[in-house]
């Protein structure tokens, strides 16, 4: 029998061990889903409103822990100025989802025999990735609650207290409903095995392997996989609005995030310009210790995901590419990289980088914009920079994304539907369709007979 015994969360910042968890076993999922059907059963009755107000409470809780914001710069890396953005954003996407429940659950009636019902599924699984902990968890355990299912959640083995600070947080929800498991990937299976439904958000890879264990069973997947999200300026843009938003959507979490900027294509009357301001604005974040207070770029999450996002740049300068940043790569510490001269037959324009790195490239025209922005095996967002929002509409309606942005980029509207295409994965989360993935329908007919 396997021996289940501890992993240890290295902090990014400096190497060190910053927590160690014990592995829960199958006899420990055995129980946790137990706990949670048994739970649920009784949850799903409790009328929506009341739900609702004590998953306010569970919000309200959260933010008013004040270590969650350190604690998240130790484990993955993010600036100690920044990761109360997080905590921040939790909290109003939580609000916004639990706001809109009760018309997205509300029963659809066609007269007073006849009526469709939100009904729901049971257990729900989520599997949180580390580069938003919060948010990415946040996306489908506030509403799989409301809906009145139970929720075991499974976190990166990086950012392993995220999962622990939840569940703490709702310790007014009946016992069982809520509960976190630290799982390693042969127990993770057996818990896709015996779910009702897995929400994923990682690696491609990693859907596919999530995919594979539900195969057998007839159990819905929401997958938010890989991306390369594009961004395109047209001749019209409003240019120091557009220069200032994609060096942040760029650069911001080192780049480690699912709907950043990693490629821009640039109108050709604007290009010369656009690169001096871009390269120059770049030039201004201060790479260092997640904990120095004037730290707005920090480490990667791993030497080994840096040494991967180096190698992809030395590989593209090889092929012809010329960087305009100084090389800076120390164990996780990884600059800010800008790469022009670059072309899709290099994998920096079309393999996902999840690091400091963006390719810029000129272009003629819209058709080739768009025709590039298409070329790519992803598709979370993309993003148009211009004044002429008819346009823009005209070119969005042939971009394939899950998400299309004007004159903004890197950002989640919980009133939207987060969705991607091709590899990016399927499935929906936040939005009122996002409750349709954590329910099913029921229909209920009814004749009288005097």
């Amino acid at each position: 029998m396997k021996s289940y015994r501890t992993f240890q969360c290295v902090s990014p910042a400096d190497g060190s061990i910053y927590t160690e968890r014990a592995l829960a076993g199958p006899a420990e999922l055995e129980q946790a889903v137990q706990k949670g059907r048994k739970a649920q059963q009784s949850w799903r009755r409790v009328p929506l409103e009341n739900r609702i107000e004590l998953l306010r409470a569970m919000v309200r809780a959260f933010a008013a822990e004040e270590k969650l914001p350190e604690e998240l710069s130790w484990q993955m890396g993010r600036p100690i100025s920044q990761t109360p953005g997080e905590i921040r954003g939790f909290v109003q996407r939580a609000t916004a989802m639990l706001d809109m429940a009760p018309r997205a659950l509300e029963p659809i009636t066609l007269d007073p025999l006849r009526r469709i019902q939100r009904e729901p599924l049971g257990v729900v699984l989520t599997v949180a990735a580390w580069n938003y902990p919060y948010l990415i968890a946040v996306n489908s355990i506030i509403p799989a609650l409301a809906a009145g299912n139970a929720v075991i959640l499974k976190h990166s083995a990086q950012t392993p207290l995220c999962a622990e600070r939840l569940v703490e947080s709702a310790a007014m929800l009946p016992e069982g409903l809520f509960q976190f498991l630290h799982m390693d990937h042969e127990v993770t299976a057996q818990a896709i095995q015996m779910a009702d439904f897995v929400c994923f958000t990682g690696s491609v890879a990693g859907g596919h392997a999530v995919q594979k264990a539900a195969s057998e069973r007839f159990i819905g997947v929401g997958l938010e996989l890989g991306g390369k999200d594009p961004a395109y300026v047209r001749q019209d843009a409003d240019f120091d609005h557009a220069v200032e938003q994609l060096v942040d959507g760029s650069f911001f979490n080192s780049g480690q995030s699912c709907c950043g900027i990693e490629r821009i294509y640039v109108h050709q009357v604007l290009y010369p310009a656009f690169l001096e301001a871009f390269v120059e604005k770049t030039r201004a974040y201060k790479l260092g210790h997640p904990l120095d207070p004037i730290t707005n770029l920090g480490p990667v999450i791993s030497a080994k995901a840096a040494a991967a996002i180096q190698e992809q740049v030395e590989q593209a300068v090889a092929e012809g590419a010329r960087a305009h940043l100084p090389r800076h790569h120390e164990g996780n510490y990884l600059g800010p990289q800008v790469l022009t001269n670059v072309s899709h037959a290099m994998k920096v324009m079309v393999e996902e980088t999840f690091g400091p790195v963006v390719g810029i490239m000129p272009v003629s025209s819209d058709d080739e914009a768009v025709r590039l922005m298409n070329d790519s095996p992803y598709g979370l967002t993309a993003s148009f920079w211009t004044r002429d929002l008819q346009r823009a509409d005209q070119l969005a309606q042939e971009v394939e994304t899950g998400t299309v942005f004007v004159n903004r980029c890197d950002y989640l509207d919980p009133e939207l539907a987060w969705t991607g295409v091709k590899d990016t994965g399927r499935g929906c989360t936040l939005s009122r369709v996002g409750y349709e993935q954590l329910t099913r329908p029921k229909s209920f007919h009814y004749v009288e007979r005097g």
